[in-house]
């Protein structure tokens, strides 16, 4: 590893010139079967990138109530993004469809409508549990028919993926966007990706 590092070719990643960060991204990318990934230094800096790109403040963000994303980034969507976030209680860490449903359903002239659906798999607090893919569909298409967004905080999907069966890509296919970490299962020591359309990379 060190021999690799000290071999590597360099460039200027700010300018987006480091054909090492651009090999790597381009390579998640294809895993995932996404447009572009980028690279960032952490889980939750992916997510909450994520969050502020695939949303405006004001925003109501549907998740689990307690994903990563509400329990371990100290306030960060209403600081950072500026969203509200609506809870729902899965104790198997999976979302109920039905109950996105009503919520997203729920909006009205006093409200703000949801603009995202938020799911994580593996599930952290729950346990580690895995989101099957199904699941992950059936709330995907209800949020897409309805025109919300989805995003996946995919931190140990790979883990997810290889206990159930599937590939990443299926669990990519189904939301709009999708960050995981090098640090989990794949035994690096830090760093993230995150995946998407070209788009919602720029952004990001």
């Amino acid at each position: 590893m060190r021999r690799a590092m000290a071999d590597a070719e360099v460039g200027d990643d700010v300018w987006g010139e480091d054909p090492t960060a651009i090999a790597l991204q381009e390579h998640c990318a294809a895993i995932f079967g996404k447009e572009a990934g980028l690279f960032v230094p952490s889980g939750t800096m992916g997510n909450e990138a994520s969050l502020k790109a695939l949303t405006r403040p004001g925003d109501v963000v549907i998740a689990e109530a307690t994903c990563h994303l509400v329990m371990y980034e100290s306030g960060a969507p209403g600081v950072v993004s500026g969203v509200l976030i609506r809870t729902i209680e899965a104790p198997d860490g999976r979302l109920d469809a039905e109950r996105v449903g009503e919520l997203i359903g729920a909006a009205n002239e006093h409200t703000v409508r949801p603009a995202l659906v938020w799911i994580e798999n593996t599930h952290n607090y729950r346990g580690g549990r895995i989101v099957p893919l199904d699941d992950v569909r059936e709330v995907a298409r209800l949020a897409h028919g309805a025109g919300v967004r989805v995003f996946m905080d995919g931190a140990r999907i790979f883990n997810a993926a290889v206990a159930a069966g599937v590939s990443v890509a299926d669990y990519a296919a189904e939301v709009d966007a999708l960050s995981f970490c090098f640090s989990k299962g794949l035994g690096a020591p830090i760093g993230s990706m995150v995946v998407g359309d070209a788009d919602y990379i720029a952004e990001v």
